[in-house]
């Protein structure tokens, strides 16, 4: 399909800086195809289910994988920028580097310097080799827990570049860039969906009788990337890991068995989901790394019902709400998001959609 279907005009004040407080009283926009939207809050999503259905969390944990540092050659230093998106080894990070040009394989990075400091809580780096979009493959000098520590003393939380291109991170996004639920650390963005969940409302859920499971996918930074092709065909998706136990499989059959709904707490909840499902829809254990690019056209196998963000134009999560309640829905739907002043991307509002008739 071609891109431009995907694109409106997005007015930039409408980009959330800060998240609602409390989380659960952002606003949520119910979408059922067919209907017009309807104006709701976070808070009421239990009176927005029924008893029987369940919840489907991401419980990734984002860990401070924007690291600053120099790489010298020939005498001419060169400031550098290290996204990590996704570890392959002990000691290795996929990573998107900027300015990517200046990079040559074999070059040495110094992560962690600040201003004219000692190297004291620096972290070394090689580039084992350089791939398209600024992509690289960085192999530390330190591995393991011990890398760990190392990229939490000297990295920041990665705030998506809608954000950080109008203010800095500061101490606050180490707690508002997260869920209250993360527990394994891997995720360079957080899922942003599950951002809106508060105790109180997992309280609520519980005594509506809505179940809660967990899954779990590292989000990279491929998710902030632009889409450049002038066709979906010709857009490449990054590769994220993720894994989903035998025992959320398991729950999530028998939910669906006695007549519940399956709810994804956001997209990527959704694409681990797809990915784990066989043809039927049932949800197989999972392990491994998904590139799955959902657009119109997909069938939907494991997901009922979606809870997510506002996404931006030509994104590609765009195309995928486009594709689970219908373009023509969607446009409706964040023509009215718009011109009733809902806050978009990473901090800002939600929205429930119904799958659009097949």
């Amino acid at each position: 399909m071609r891109v431009d279907l995907f694109d409106f005009d997005l007015p930039e004040e409408r980009i959330a800086l800060r998240p609602a407080s409390p989380r659960d009283a952002a606003r949520l926009l119910v979408v059922r195809p067919g209907e017009s939207p309807s104006d709701r809050i976070v808070r009421d999503l239990p009176d927005l289910l029924e008893p029987g259905d369940a919840l489907v969390f991401n419980d990734t944990k984002v860990i401070p994988a924007q690291l600053e540092g120099s790489r010298e050659r020939d005498g001419a230093v060169a400031h550098i920028g290290a996204t990590l998106h996704m570890r392959v080894a002990p000691d290795r990070w996929k990573a998107f580097l900027r300015p990517g040009k200046r990079i040559r394989e074999g070059d040495r990075i110094r992560f962690g310097e600040t201003g004219e400091s000692c190297y004291l809580g620096t972290l070394d780096a090689t580039v084992a080799e350089k791939g398209d979009d600024g992509e690289a493959l960085l192999v530390f000098d330190l591995s393991g827990p011990a890398l760990d520590e190392a990229i939490a003393a000297a990295g920041h939380v990665p705030l998506p570049p809608y954000i950080a291109s109008r203010r800095a991170e500061d101490e606050r996004d180490r707690s508002d860039y997260q869920t209250i639920y993360a527990e394994k650390d891997g995720a360079v963005a957080a899922p942003t969906a599950g951002l809106h969940f508060t105790p109180e409302l997992f309280a609520a859920l519980d005594r509506r009788g809505i179940e809660r499971h967990f899954v779990t996918l590292h989000v990279g930074a491929g998710t902030f990337l632009p889409v450049k092709a002038q066709d979906t065909q010709s857009h490449r998706m990054h590769s994220e890991a993720g894994e989903v136990s035998a025992a959320t499989a398991g729950a999530l059959n028998a939910v669906r068995a006695r007549g519940g709904r399956v709810v994804s707490v956001g997209t990527t909840s959704l694409r681990l989901l797809e990915s784990a499902a066989d043809e039927s829809g049932r949800v197989k254990p999972w392990s491994g790394s998904t590139d799955i690019f959902i657009t119109p056209g997909y069938s939907f196998r494991a997901v009922d019902v979606l809870m997510t963000n506002f996404h931006l134009p030509r994104s590609t999560l765009f195309m995928l709400v486009s594709a689970f309640s219908g373009l023509e829905t969607m446009r409706d739907a964040y023509a009215h998001a718009i011109a009733s002043r809902y806050r978009f991307y990473s901090y800002g509002d939600a929205s429930l959609l119904w799958p659009s008739a097949k």
